[in-house]
């Protein structure tokens, strides 16, 4: 799931109800969930990186599940590949050489993302601007200058190389001289414009044995030789979408989904881990969770012969990059409104909370069929959006005039860490969702194809901010405030003092009465702002300075 904020509106508080026993048939889709999880949150996919080897791997893995179901593939094929730009890469031809000896890219010396395509060579003196000829500039220079380039390295290297270009540099050489703890590398993810000339980095290692004994030799020629050929280009990469299909010769077709892609090793910076170590994010609630509990739905929906409609299966993957997989489905018109009677969406449906028996449902609004099929809940305390519009797939669908429902158990602190690992997945509370889910799609075959309405967005989602607390709040608390349901490491709120359980209540000037407020407030704030926020703490008002860092 992506991590965009949006609003739950409405709560049906019914008692939670504990189930101590399952029917045979419960039991059996527990455990082949288990398995679907236990594989797709495995160490061997590496957390299934949209474009890597490890979802292919899970794309196999879905494709297997299909065959064995005799599920047939769509349009005679399960592949749904979609190519997308994401990111940039250095390209292929650079090369950056010291003295006659080329750097090892990467690992030396690497261009900047934000450098323009360039061939530059001539002789320099480390910190001496001369007219021609490249500049080699320190990053870090004095130790008591060098705090904002250690915490910040690459928007101190822009806003130098920018001043540098304005003063008539034709390319720029960037060195560490200092071995700071934080050492730069290159950041395919960078968001900074490109800048007019040549710019790139040499580490630590490199300048000493590069540059440093040049400085220091007894020769009066103290002038290092530099030879600069680099560009960097946008990286094209390839996601695959998994497609099976119950065609029932059926006028309209039903479309249930679920993305199975992950994060991988958190490379696309959208990982909440703060340690410095790379580890394998599983995903197991998200979303393997989504896409075992898809496999079930069409295993029950095949051998139950549901007919009045036709049933299109498909995993999606690039859901954690932005929708791209949905979104290409969509636009290579492999589904669209004039076919398709309803969509449902499964994303992180596996940690069902034992004492709240919290179910979220988005989509609500987006036909007044679900008023119909959504009342009198069994097992759940529904809690409702009624907006077409939330972070995942089902967004797509409803962009294209489609009538859609989001299932969801809710956020908790091992979200988009290495945490979110398979044995803390509640396999009980997962089978009753599907259950309800399947029940929803029976209780369809009784309906006409739904009519579509559109609705509001949450503001929420339209709220701009700059910053970040840090915290992961608690979708299912209505009783005023944020309630804080987990905090990271580094972040501003943990700095401040703010714990797991305290419920905030102001910021600033801003009283949070929910995550509306609460979103309109970090609005109101900048990088750096200093500021308070008071928490409620068990019986206790906790008033704490809080200084916004950047993201």
């Amino acid at each position: 799931m992506r991590p965009l904020p949006f609003l739950f509106i409405l709560v049906l508080a019914i008692p939670a109800l504990q189930v101590n026993a399952q029917s045979k048939k419960d039991l059996q889709a527990a455990e082949q969930i288990r398995k679907d999880i236990t594989f797709l949150a495995s160490d061997e996919l590496l957390g299934r990186r949209t474009a890597t080897e490890g979802e292919r791997r899970a794309a196999d893995y879905i494709e297997d599940r299909y065959r064995q179901m005799d599920i047939a593939p769509f349009m005679g094929q399960y592949r749904y590949p979609f190519y997308f730009t994401h990111g940039k890469e250095v390209s292929a031809a650079s090369a950056i050489s010291i003295g006659g000896y080329t750097l090892q890219l990467n690992e030396e010396a690497f261009p900047l993302p934000f450098t323009a395509a360039g061939h530059i060579s001539g002789d320099c003196l480390p910190n001496v601007m001369e007219s021609g000829l490249p500049w080699m500039i320190s990053l870090y220079g004095d130790k008591a200058e060098a705090e904002d380039p250690h915490f910040d390295w690459e928007r101190a290297m822009y806003k130098r190389s920018k001043e540098a270009a304005e003063h008539g540099a034709p390319a720029i050489l960037f060195y560490d001289s200092y071995g700071s703890r934080y050492q730069p590398y290159f950041n395919d993810m960078s968001e900074y414009d490109k800048v007019n000339i040549p710019v790139a980095f040499i580490s630590y290692q490199a300048y000493h044995k590069y540059v440093a004994d040049t400085l220091t030799a007894d020769s009066t020629d103290k002038n290092v030789k530099v030879d600069i050929n680099i560009a960097v280009n946008r990286s094209e990469r390839m996601g695959t979408n998994i497609a099976a299909f119950i065609d029932n010769k059926a006028r309209y077709t039903v479309v249930i989904g679920a993305h199975y892609d992950h994060l991988g090793l958190g490379e696309d910076g959208n990982s909440l881990y703060t340690g410095k170590e790379k580890l394998v994010h599983y995903g197991a609630d998200d979303n393997a969770s989504g896409t075992a509990a898809l496999l079930q739905v069409a295993r029950w929906i095949k051998e139950h012969r549901l007919h009045k409609y036709n049933y299109l299966f498909v995993n999606f993957s690039g859901e954690e990059l932005g929708l791209l997989g949905s979104k290409a489905f969509i636009k290579d018109d492999c589904a669209d409104s004039t076919n398709v009677a309803y969509m449902i969406n499964m994303d992180m449906v596996g940690r069902l909370n034992d004492s709240t028996h919290a179910l979220y449902i988005g989509g609500v609004g987006t036909s007044p069929a679900w008023g119909s099929v959504l009342n009198e809940p069994k097992h759940f305390k529904y809690i409702i959006d009624s907006s077409g519009i939330g972070p995942s797939d089902h967004s797509s669908f409803y962009h294209a005039g489609i009538p859609v429902l989001f299932f969801f158990t809710g956020t908790h602190k091992d979200y988009h860490k290495p945490t979110d690992i398979a044995e803390k997945i509640n396999y009980t509370g997962e089978v009753l969702v599907l259950n309800h889910v399947y029940s929803i799609v029976r209780t369809m075959e009784k309906y006409p194809k739904p009519l579509f309405t559109p609705t509001k967005q949450s503001s929420v989602g339209k709220v701009s901010f700059k910053v970040t607390l840090g915290i992961m709040p608690d979708y299912a608390y209505t009783d005023g405030g944020v309630r804080v349901d987990g905090v990271s490491d580094e972040k501003p709120a943990k700095i401040a003092g703010v714990q797991e359980g305290d419920i905030i209540t102001q910021l600033g000037k801003y009283d949070i009465q929910g995550m509306q407020t609460y979103m309109e407030a970090l609005g109101g704030f900048s990088y750096g702002d200093t500021t308070t926020v008071v928490v409620r703490r068990k019986d206790k008002v906790i008033k704490l300075p809080l200084t916004f860092l950047k993201k």
